[in-house]
This record gives C-alpha cells, sequence and structure tokens, in this order.
C-alpha cells in the first residue's frame, strides 16, 4: 500500500507529534495546515461534537484535496442540562481563558449535589467527496467543588477521574493519555487503522486517463 497522506484540521504541533507517534510504522504522512497555504476560516457552529468534527474535516479536505482529520471535544455536566458541552472552550465568552470557563462552571454548579460529568471527543476522519468515518470517545469523572492540580488545560482541575482518584490536572501526560476521551478515541483509531487506509484508498477520487485524440 503506497504511502497516504492525511491532513489534521489543526495547525496545532503537539495534535500532529501525537498522531504521528500513534501511526509510527504504517504508511502514512501526517500534515498539517501549517504545510499548505491559507484556506477559508471554518465556523464550528454545530449542535453537536460530531457536527463540528466533520464540518471541519470535510471542508479541510473539500479545500486540499486530500484526507482531513478533526476532532472536537468538551466537558459535559449532567446538572447543567449538558451545558458547558460544545461551547466549552468559549463558556464564559468568546476570548475566555481556562479559568474563566472553570470559574463559570463552578459558580453554576454551587449548591448542586449531583456533580456527574463526562469529556467526550469525536474523531472524523473526511475524504475530499464528503463521505466519513466517525471515532468517539468519553470519559466519566465528576466536577469538584474547587480546581486541584497543576496540570493540564481547560476543565482539567475540576474534573474529579475516581479510578485515579485524582483530577485530570493532577495525572502525568502518559497517565491522561491513556484514559482520556481523545485517547480512547485515537485508541479506536489505531485498532482500525488497516481497515480506515483501506476505506481511504476505496473512498478518494481516482485519476482518470484519457488517451489524445488526433
Amino acid at each position: 500500500m503506497k504511502e497516504q497522506i492525511i491532513v489534521l484540521a489543526t495547525k496545532n504541533q503537539g495534535k500532529k507529534k501525537e498522531m504521528a507517534k500513534l501511526l509510527e510504522g504504517y504508511p502514512v504522512k501526517i500534515m498539517t495546515l501549517e504545510d499548505f497555504g491559507p484556506i477559508p476560516e471554518i465556523i464550528e457552529d454545530g449542535e453537536t461534537f460530531d457536527d463540528n468534527a466533520y464540518k471541519k474535516a470535510s471542508l479541510t479536505a473539500r479545500y486540499l484535496g486530500f484526507p482531513a482529520l478533526s476532532d472536537d471535544s468538551g466537558l459535559v455536566v449532567k446538572a447543567l442540562g449538558g451545558r458547558p458541552g460544545v461551547h466549552s472552550a468559549r463558556y464564559a465568552g468568546e476570548n475566555a481563558t481556562d479559568e474563566e470557563n472553570v470559574k463559570k462552571l463552578l459558580n453554576e454548579m454551587n449548591g448542586i449535589e449531583e456533580r456527574d460529568a463526562f469529556f467526550e471527543c469525536v474523531i472524523s476522519i473526511a475524504v475530499p467527496t464528503g463521505p466519513a468515518l466517525t471515532y468517539e470517545g468519553k470519559c466519566e469523572g465528576f466536577i469538584t467543588r474547587e480546581p486541584k492540580g497543576e496540570g493540564g488545560f481547560g476543565y482539567d482541575p475540576v474534573f474529579f477521574y475516581p479510578e485515579f482518584n485524582k483530577t485530570f490536572a493532577e495525572l502525568s501526560m502518559d497517565e491522561k493519555s491513556e484514559v482520556s476521551h481523545r485517547g480512547r478515541a485515537l485508541g479506536e483509531i489505531k485498532k482500525e487503522i488497516d481497515k480506515v487506509l483501506l476505506w481511504l484508498e476505496q473512498n478518494l477520487p481516482r485519476q482518470e486517463k484519457f488517451e489524445c485524440q488526433r
């Protein structure tokens, strides 16, 4: 099987390293938006993680002509009716910091005893013609009453993971990668990577050859 290019719909080089390590030994070349010229901005305005992941992957694939991979993830809190959900990164406003988002979440959870929550990640792998594969990962836990831990980002300091008896912000990078929603979704891809590559080969547009008529 020839080497397959997959474009990550991001400029994040950390995600590129993560994906390259995950697929090491397979005939895959991982690229990001940094490897291409500018493309139109893609607004993530879907109502679900699936909507946003697919929109970004499919439009990136269409713009660049290569298979593209995108993910969308966030925190879902049962007592808040699923909020912050797809608005996790901008819960306290468009340019909100992690600290501001966490503060708003804890304020809304003040006095609430039911603190069940889960992180969810949806990954979409799309081809330029539109079809896509979808992978999902979840990690269940609880919302603490105050931040704890110095690591991680986002809501990690207030997301308690019972199996390790720590918040995500207290876990090492390896520990978090093993159990996180994103880690689990990526793990599902790795388990099926041979099928994924075959599917890409079958669904990519093929160049037709024409004989020159004189």
